[in-house]
Parts: C-alpha cells; sequence; structure tokens
C-alpha cells in the first residue's frame, strides 16, 4: 500500500505509459497484459516478444550444424576399410590332440559323447590311466599336510581321466575280462568317492582309511589291466 500510495504522489511524466488512471476497481489478466487496478490505479505489465531476426539466426545455425555434422560422417565413411566376411573356418579336428575338439559343439551327438577328453585307443588309454592312477596315489602328501581342498582337487581331477579311459579299456576286452574289470571299476570309484567325502569332512582318521582301501584296489585293477 505504501507503494502504491508512492505512485499516486508522482508526476504525470513518471506515470506517462505505464500508469494510468481509471476509476474501476478491477485485476484484469490477459494475455500477455497484466492489468492491476485500485483506486483509480491501473498498472499494465507486457511481455517482449522474440524479433524475427532472433530466431532467423537460430534456423541458420541450427542448418550450418546439420551440414557440418553431414560432411564428418561422409568424411569418416570414406576413410572406413571394409571387412570382407569369408566362409566359416574348417572344423579343427584332424591335428593330434585335436580330434575331439569340435565335440561339445557338435548337437547331433549323444549328450554322453561330447566329453571335453581326448579319446585314446585301449593302448594308449591304459597308459594314461597308470599316470592317472600314480596322481591319485600322491594324494597321501596332501593327506598328511591336511590339505583338504587341494586333496578333493586331484581326486576329481584325475578320477575323471581314470573313469574316462577305463571305460575305453575294458569296452575293447573280451565278456569275461569286462565283467571282474567292471566289478573292481565300481569298488574303486566307490572308495575314491568315499575319500572325497573325508576331505570334505576334514577327517584325517577316515582320510586314511579310504585312501588305503583306494591304492589297495587300484594296484588289483591295474594289474588285471597289464
Amino acid at each position: 500500500m505504501s507503494s502504491m500510495g508512492s505512485l499516486r504522489g508522482a508526476s504525470p511524466a513518471v506515470l506517462e505509459g505505464s500508469l494510468k488512471i481509471n476509476g474501476s476497481n478491477r485485476l484484469n489478466i490477459s494475455g500477455r497484459v497484466a492489468v492491476a487496478q485500485r483506486s483509480g490505479l491501473v498498472v499494465r505489465a507486457q511481455q517482449s516478444e522474440a524479433t524475427p531476426e532472433t530466431t532467423r539466426r537460430s534456423v541458420i545455425g541450427l542448418v550450418a550444424a546439420g551440414l557440418a555434422g553431414g560432411s564428418f560422417v561422409q568424411a569418416v565413411l570414406a576413410d572406413a576399410v571394409p571387412i570382407k566376411i569369408g566362409p566359416p573356418p574348417p572344423p579343427s579336428g584332424g591335428l593330434p590332440g585335436t580330434e575331439n575338439s569340435d565335440q561339445a559343439r557338435d548337437f547331433s551327438l549323444a549328450l554322453k559323447d561330447r566329453f571335453y577328453l581326448q579319446p585314446l585307443p585301449p593302448t594308449e588309454a591304459a597308459a594314461r590311466a597308470k599316470d592317472s592312477a600314480k596322481d591319485i596315489i600322491n594324494v597321501k602328501s596332501l593327506i598328511d599336510k591336511k590339505a583338504w581342498p587341494y586333496v578333493q582337487n586331484d581326486l576329481r581331477s584325475k578320477a575323471s581321466y581314470l573313469r574316462y579311459d577305463l571305460n575305453t579299456i575294458i569296452s575293447s576286452k573280451s565278456k569275461d575280462e569286462k565283467k571282474s574289470l567292471k566289478e573292481l571299476s565300481t569298488k574303486l570309484f566307490e572308495t575314491i568317492n568315499n575319500l572325497d567325502y573325508a576331505a570334505k569332512k576334514k577327517s584325517t582318521a577316515d582320510a586314511e582309511k579310504y585312501y588305503s582301501e583306494t591304492v589297495s584296489t587300484l594296484t588289483d585293477l591295474l594289474a588285471k589291466l597289464g
């Protein structure tokens, strides 16, 4: 109210163009003009519009940016080196040690035939089985150190090779030999499983017990294989 009162005392030159005297007490707001009228006083406020020149400059700037971007993309595409895509590579099998490298991806094979182990002839499988047997026997030092995770890792790694090679060897034997070898093989892996469980429990007494049984059965089996 004090500001309004001060406006009443202002000279007509100050109020011209911005203040008009009116006898009405209304508050009109429409479009870009806000009119506050009270006690014969009118205050008008107008919003300035953007000039056509500013709009024209903005449009020209956008067009120039688009042209520059298009020129840059064309330059990059011009310098790009094309990549030739040829036929799929040939199967990797055929070289020594790679005969079954594609078996894992060959969906036409049964799941049981898609092994990651390299199939070998019975004679070579017997030699690899003996190496696996030696590694299983060598876990005794890990049992003495009570390095139980390492005992389990070595047993599971070498037992997988041994099982695979024993199946190859047994399948090549005669019917009478297969029966006894299968019985020994089944007994061997039962004792290996018991030894693995003893290592999981961290039981030294059980580990030594099943280790002795594993070595005994493994020796009998290897003797029959020759």
